[in-house]
């Protein structure tokens, strides 16, 4: 029997309708249940063959459990190694490479240092022309974490005094800096599988239980070369990055769809703001891939996904070798017993003069302390030496 999980938080209408869903229309040796997590130990794998992650970027111990599950041969979705890794800015600088338009970004240091560290730990770090920001950037635009998600800690920005304002706001937070897209349609796209899509319309503006409910603009021919261009992104985009279980959002600016937001590996999957019709398909999706991924999944081996830019650096499996760190000290044993055999020789040849060479052998040893002082009292004055030189 091959167990399906699905690990999530304060969300309550996917996850029932998910493990009821599999359970409906999967084989008989595959069911779907809650996850339920008792005591972890490394290198033991959980019961599951195939676990969901909606919660683990909330709760750090979930994504250690995780990830050890993944090492134990459980299929998680999302990889929970790359979305440990993942950023939006690092997002953006894919998205450029595999030719899907986004909005002009740059990336901010902390307003604040962070922890333990000093002026000293940023002489890598050249001032901020800010000038030159404002100008390429422009306003209207937006300011907002690097990394994260639920809208939090983003501002929109109208002029220097408002980005200033805001910076002062952000604490210790890596920052975007991004021109805002005047758009005519915008668009929440879901990708599961890496290979199924839908398109919704989304209106970011609207409060969040009516966000949904809104039309596409763009009509004709111009509209299906739209919904094309949107789907071969989506699938583009979820390849390069590796999830089987995210949304890909687009603002439209005259005609071109660019990328806004593809970092969402648990997604809003709730039928209250998703809506009925979406929350079905979902539902479905989500519950084929998980079977399929089940009946994939080989005990014991990397059933993860991985994204293009990472897979093709995997390490390939390789014979290890040890060096013995006893040899050295065999080398110096050994040294020591023919130090011992000449040692009888001096006695043998006078030996009323033989304590005479203790004693002179005495006042090298009372030289040596001596050396020990002034090597410690040199670092000693090299130390302020250094500090004047910074």
């Amino acid at each position: 029997m091959k167990k399906i999980g699905i690990l999530f938080g304060q969300e309550n209408t996917f996850p029932q309708a998910f493990v009821d869903r599999v359970n409906a229309k999967a084989p008989a040796d595959i069911r779907a249940e809650f996850v339920s997590i008792e005591q972890v130990e490394q290198h033991v794998a959980p019961d599951y063959a195939v676990i969901i992650d909606r919660i683990s970027q909330d709760v750090p111990f979930y994504r250690a459990y995780l990830k050890n599950a993944a090492l134990m041969g459980t299929a998680v979705i999302n990889n929970p190694f790359w979305w440990s890794a993942d950023e939006k800015f690092f997002n953006n600088a894919l998205a450029v490479r595999l030719g899907v338009p986004v909005p002009k970004t740059l990336l901010l240091p902390s307003k604040e240092r962070p922890t333990d560290t000093s002026e000293n730990s940023f002489r890598n770090l050249a001032m901020m022309d800010w000038e030159a920001a404002f100008a390429h950037i422009g306003f209207p635009a937006y300011m907002k974490p690097h990394s994260g998600g639920g809208w939090k800690s983003v501002y929109k920005l109208h002029s220097p005094e408002d980005f200033f304002r805001a910076y002062d706001e952000t604490g210790q937070l890596v920052m975007l800096f991004q021109e805002s897209v005047d758009f005519t349609d915008y668009f929440r796209c879901y990708c599961i599988g890496g290979k199924e899509v839908l398109i919704m319309p989304y209106e970011p503006r609207n409060e969040p239980h009516l966000r949904y409910a809104t039309e596409m603009k763009t009509t004709g021919e111009a509209g299906e070369k739209l919904l094309a261009t949107m789907k071969e992104y989506v699938l583009k985009l979820n390849e390069g990055l590796g999830y089987d279980f995210n949304t890909v959002e687009f603002a439209v600016r005259d005609g071109i769809p660019l990328a806004i937001d593809f970092g969402n590996p648990a997604p809003d999957a709730d039928i209250n703001s998703v809506g009925e019709k979406n929350f079905e398909w979902v539902v479905e999706a989500a519950a084929n891939m998980a079977i399929e991924r089940a009946i994939a999944q080989k005990p014991g081996q990397d059933n993860l996904t991985w994204g293009t830019f990472v897979h093709p650096h995997r390490a390939k499996a390789h014979t290890t070798e040890f060096t013995v760190a006893e040899l050295p000290e065999v080398k110096v044993a050994t040294k020591k017993p023919a130090a011992a055999k000449a040692a009888p020789a001096p006695k043998a040849a006078a030996a009323p003069k033989v304590p005479a060479a203790p004693k002179a052998a005495k006042a090298p040893a009372a030289e040596k302390p001596a050396a020990k002082a002034a090597t410690a009292k040199a670092p000693a004055a090299k130390k302020p030496a250094a500090k004047k030189s910074e």
